[in-house]
This record gives C-alpha cells, structure tokens and sequence, in this order.
C-alpha cells in the first residue's frame, strides 16, 4: 500500500514515476490565465495567517464548508480567522475524493512543509505553524510565486482598469513576468440597460473619450485595447455561457446602442446581436495585435438569486450549465477566418459532455499557420480535477494532438494554488506512463519526456510568446 501524497502521488508505474520526476517536476511554470490580484504583487503582501491566504475569497471551500452544514458567518462572515479555519479543518477529513482534499494538503505540504493530515485534532498546530511563517519575508506573494518556480503570469483585467500595480510591478524588475489580460465581459453585457450604461460612464472617464455613438463606444474601447497591448498583454479573455454569434447588420447595432443609451431595454434576440457583433469586434482587434482570445464557456452562473442579493456574485452559486455550444462557435470562428482574421484562440469548456465536440471544432480552424493554433484549453472551475483532466486529456489526444497542447494553468484568486500545476504534470506522466507500459506507445523515454516537457512549459512558451 502506498503512503498518501507520498513522493509518487498519482503515479502509478515505474515508467510515469520516470517521467514526471526526470522531466515535468523541474519545468518553470507560465502561468497563463489567473485571477491573482496584482496589487498584491505590486505591494508584495504578507498575510496575517493561513486563513487570510486560504479561505478568504475561496468560493470551492465555502462551497464544501455550507454542504458540510457550516453556517454562512464561519464562510464570508464575521466570525474570527481562527473559528473559520476551525470550521475548515472540521470539513477537510469529508471531502474524500473531492480534489479539495488533494489541493489542501498538497499546498500544506509545497508551501509549509507540513505533512500531517488536517483534521480538527491537527487544526491548532498547523494553524500555529502556518500562521508564524506567512508574515515573514520568505513568504511574501512575491517569494511564493518564485518557490515555486514561476516564470511568467497573467492576471484578468478589466478594460477600465488602470494597469497602476502592473506598472509598479515592470518597474521594480520582479523577476516573475507579470502581464493584464483584456477580459472585457462587462463592456458587451447588455442584460441590465442601467448596469451597461454605469460601465459606458466608467469607460468615457479612464478613455477620455464622450461616448453617444457605437462609434465612439468602439473608438474608446480601442483605445483601451491598445494601452493594454502597451503593457505587454497578449491575451483576451470572455466568460460566456456560450459564442454568440447571431446574424446582424452594422445599422442594427448603431441602433440598438442609441437605445441603450436613452435607457431602453432590449430584447433577447438583440441583446444575442449585440453580444456577437462586440465578439467579433474584440476578436478582430486580438488578431490586429498578434494576442491569444481565450474563451470560457459553459458556466450557469448566480443560480442561487438569494444568496447573490446576499453576498454578491463569484461566492459560490454558480454550476455546470447545458448550453448548446457547436454551431454558434463554429460560425464565429468561421467567420473570423473566412476575412482571414482568426487570432490563435483556447477554448475552455466547462461540461465534459461537450468535450468531443471542442476537441474536434478546433481541428477545423487549425490551419498550419502556428502548431496548435485553436487549442482545446485545459479542464477548468468543476472540471480541474483528476477526472476532469483526463477526460480532456483523452479527448483531445483521440481528436487532435495533445502533444501541442499548451497545458495547465491556476484560474485561481489565491498565491498557494500552484500545486495544481505540480497535480496536472503528475496526472499527465501517468497517463502517459500507463499508455507505455501497457505497450500502447514505445518505450521511447527521451522522445515522450520532450513531449511531456512541451506540454508543461514549452508548447505555451512559444505560443504565447511573452
């Protein structure tokens, strides 16, 4: 019988322990795609105690922590650090076979060297012992970035941003490339007219452009664009239920945003029209720039409307939605490359039931311009575990190359969840492993550790270029 999370976690074979120890564990991290705050990183913050850094803003444990009958004030609440990491440490010993259990004590073991299972007979001494090691200097989110050997990372940014802590972080010669990503969700969600126009506002004062017109909606937002591209970004992102991408007209839009601005509400068949043409306007900027658009669809988010009245959005109501994905995306994506202006794109998809048909869509648009050019992005939210991973392993190996595959990222608002990188690469090895000594592949170690290599820095090195 094994030990838990000994030196050969999730390797099952001798050849899957070769390669993950001989050529993943050593690979520098780039990060691509994040939700770190980056004043964090400018300021190089040290937190008070494992609760500041662990459960504060962590939406997966609050998730477990109410399941596990734990009310709200231990969660986001008012109750002290110390009674919610109680409270967490009560929850851990039940979430058995949920990747949570694997993360928290991966995260123990790379960032604190604590080795004891969490539990609430444990929970005051690792508490203790965590706690006296975050103020120090060693565990900064600057220090805690370079432990664990990342290179480069990207943060997800808002069009009005200011960038200011990106710049500070240029400037102070950080070792660690830290890079905006244009996500630019709020700027084409048209659901709420006075929302909508609360954002116009914010987009006239940090463009200093006066919006009346699409136009000159467009012409500021451009702008913005442009300033980010300046600050060394190279990736988009959108968070959608699905690619929109209704037929519509140039005059439609004009007027559907001349309306907008009076405080009109449209229609569900305009709003869908609004949101694909803002797609491709965003997409054709990317492809102007040379950026990456990243896509993450799928998510049926805020389903719990009491609780987001309550708490507000991103706190943990959000699930898997059954969104219809394959024609829309292949129209946008088609469209994009019929006026040859498809910039490389990832494609993350949230319901595995979808995963043949993302891993075959972006077979379709894979024209040999740049190996791997449409990418079938990694498992990501509910799907980012063991299983998920697989599945989106396998159904890309069967329908394109996982060996152009531009790996793992964190999707993570919190400095101590770089582990997953380290879960991935382990989880990758063995299946390769398996494959090789089950004589599905070649004994061929030199030739399959340069691949696994590929796919946990270089593949996403070269494709992204930072």
């Amino acid at each position: 019988m094994k030990s838990f999370l000994d030196d050969d976690f999730l390797l099952q074979t001798a050849t899957a322990r070769k390669l993950y120890h001989d050529f993943a564990k050593s690979m520098p991290i780039i990060d691509y795609h994040n939700h770190l705050p980056p004043q964090e990183i400018a300021i190089d913050k040290k937190f008070e105690n494992l609760t500041q850094i662990w459960l504060y803003g962590d939406h997966y444990k609050w998730r477990a922590m109410r399941t596990n009958g734990i009310d709200e004030s231990y969660c986001t609440g008012n109750k002290s650090d110390y009674e919610k990491f109680e409270k967490w440490a009560e929850t851990v010993p039940y979430t058995m076979r949920n990747p949570l259990y694997h993360w928290t004590h991966l995260e123990l073991q790379r960032y604190f060297g604590v080795k004891e299972v969490l539990n609430p007979t444990t929970a005051a001494s690792i508490y203790k012992t965590c706690s006296d090691l975050l103020p120090t200097s060693e565990y900064s989110v600057r220090n805690l970035l370079t432990k664990m050997n990342v290179e480069a990372l990207c943060t997800t940014d808002d069009p009005t941003d200011s960038l200011e802590y990106h710049q500070t972080i240029a400037k102070s010669g950080f070792q660690v490339k830290v890079l905006p990503t244009f996500r630019p969700d709020k700027a084409m969600n048209v659901d709420n007219t006075a929302s909508f126009n609360e954002y116009v506002a914010k987009v006239e004062a940090v463009s200093n452009i006066s919006i009346t017109t699409l136009d000159e909606y467009l012409d500021a937002l451009k702008k913005r664009h442009d300033f980010f591209g300046k600050m060394g970004c190279k990736l988009s992102d959108h968070g959608l239920e699905q690619i929109y991408a209704e037929d519509y007209t140039d005059s439609e839009i004009n007027g559907y945003f001349e309306r907008l601005r009076k405080g009109e509400t449209l229609n569900q068949t305009e709003k869908l029209k609004f949101k694909s043409a803002m797609l491709i306007y965003f997409a054709q900027w990317d492809w102007e720039k040379g950026w990456t658009q990243q896509f993450h669809i799928g998510a049926l988010r805020n389903n719990n409307s009491r609780m987001l009245k309550t708490l507000g959005p991103d706190t943990g109501w959000d699930s898997i939605g059954d969104f219809e994905q394959g024609r829309a995306m292949a129209k946008f994506l088609n469209t994009l490359d019929t006026a040859n202006q498809l910039a490389k794109t990832i494609i993350y998809n949230l319901n595995p039931r979808d995963n043949e048909v993302i891993a075959t869509m972006i077979g379709n648009f894979n024209d040999g311009s740049v190996a791997g050019k449409i990418q079938f992005g990694s498992g990501w939210w509910f799907m980012d575990q063991k299983d998920g991973m697989e599945k989106q392993m396998n159904a890309l190996s069967n329908m394109g190359l996982l060996s152009r595959f531009v790996g793992m990222l964190t999707d993570s608002r919190s400095f101590l969840s770089y582990p997953r990188h380290e879960y991935f690469r382990r989880i990758l090895c063995n299946i390769f492993g398996n494959d090789i000594e089950n004589g599905e592949l070649p004994n061929d170690i030199p030739w399959i550790g340069q691949i696994i290599q590929n796919i946990c820095y270089y593949n996403a090195k070269q494709y992204f270029q930072f």
